[in-house]
């Protein structure tokens, strides 16, 4: 389909593909000229900016859907993105929770979902676009506020923490979830290559951190925690 459309120039050239000799590019100018171009297509509106001074901004309202029981739990799910295969788990995640749930999402990992319309509970969203790596700070603030209004400890919370790695900046948000000893995480799709198996037996133990897994298993062990 490109082959019309294809040139080559200076010491490259491939058979069959038009090459381009000097300077004289009008051949390729004139190719796309012809070409039909892009046809425009309608963006769509996705909600951001749900950083903790906004969210806090509807603490009250939060915290009577959680007394009332229309929101169940809490799930960040959020981290670094990749190519490598598996990482759909995150997509699957979100798309399959319970309606009774919210979603606090954040950095690149975000992408693969925050376009989904997942609704709201009682005008509260149920997807929470917190921001980028560095806004894991704002996460970690919306659940110590909960914690402060609920009266409790942030691991008591209806909290899961769902993440998904790729490189150094996933470190940094771990290392800072793990310093504030937050247990229970789920991080896929695969471990960092640098974890000794020494160092995943303390994390296991001390932390309860355990890889992802299937999808409506991992959702129904979170839900019953």
């Amino acid at each position: 389909a490109y082959k019309d459309r294809l040139f080559t120039w200076g010491r490259v050239q491939w058979p069959g593909v038009r090459h381009i000799d000097g300077w004289d590019f009008s051949e390729v100018i004139e190719a796309a000229q012809k070409a039909e171009g892009f046809s425009e297509k309608p963006g769509k509106d996705i909600l951001t900016g749900c950083g903790h001074d906004a969210v806090l901004g509807l603490a009250d309202k939060v915290i009577e859907a959680v007394k009332s029981g229309a929101i169940k739990r809490f799930f960040v799910i959020g981290g670094c993105d990749g190519a490598k295969p598996g990482r759909n788990y995150y997509t699957n995640l979100a798309e399959r929770l319970p309606k009774d749930t919210v979603i606090l999402t954040l950095a690149c990992g975000k992408y693969r979902f925050n376009k989904l319309d997942l609704g709201d509970i009682g005008g509260i969203p149920r997807l929470l676009d917190v921001g980028q790596c560095n806004d894991a700070y704002s996460a970690i603030q919306i659940a110590v506020a909960l914690a402060k209004a609920f009266d409790c400890e942030v691991n008591d919370l209806p909290l899961s923490i769902v993440l998904s790695w790729y490189e150094q900046k996933a470190v940094a948000v771990l290392l800072t979830l793990l310093s504030l000893g937050l247990k229970d995480m789920k991080i896929g799709p695969s471990l960092p290559a640098f974890v000794t198996p020494n160092v995943l037996n303390f994390l296991v133990e001390n932390f309860n951190l355990a890889p992802i897994g299937e999808v409506d298993e991992d959702i129904k062990q979170m839900l019953s925690a």
